[in-house]
């Protein structure tokens, strides 16, 4: 068992063409900070991106290198993808009005859903999907908004 501390065990990780950009609409749509981000030139080599006690990780995509010859980018498998981002949010409405606002594409609307909370869908702009929402898994049942 992993010992306790701050943040998250498991960490998304995503590559993009264009990191550094998508680095910013990241904190700008989402509301994502910066944490650090280690760069050569214009590729980023390593951003860290956190959001509460989560965080994501990312980096500019290519296909040097052992971990990057087992990536695609959405684009290259049919504007598929194969895993997404959930993000608990305290306000999914001011969230998803922020983020609609800010460019992002909605995939799935903002509901009500059948297992607690509520939450939508959008696709960043190099194509991954992303979830935000009150539901909680952490929360006993009966404690979600």
């Amino acid at each position: 068992m992993p010992a306790s501390r701050r943040g998250s065990t498991v960490i998304p990780t995503l590559s993009y063409r264009d990191a550094p950009a998508m680095i910013d609409w990241l904190v700008r749509a989402f509301g994502f900070q910066k944490q650090a981000v280690y760069m050569d030139g214009d590729v980023v080599l390593h951003a860290q991106l956190t959001w509460g006690d989560g965080m994501i990780m990312l980096g500019s995509s290519g296909k040097d290198g052992d971990w990057a010859k087992l990536m695609a980018q959405p684009d290259e498998i049919g504007g598929r993808s194969t895993h997404g981002v959930c993000v608990i949010v305290t306000d999914p409405d001011a969230h998803y009005a922020h983020a609609k606002t800010a460019g992002a594409t909605i995939v799935i609307d903002i509901a009500d859903q059948h297992y607690g909370g509520r939450g939508y869908a959008a696709r960043d702009p190099e194509g991954y999907v992303w979830w935000f929402g009150s539901y909680d898994p952490w929360n006993p049942e009966g404690e979600n908004p």
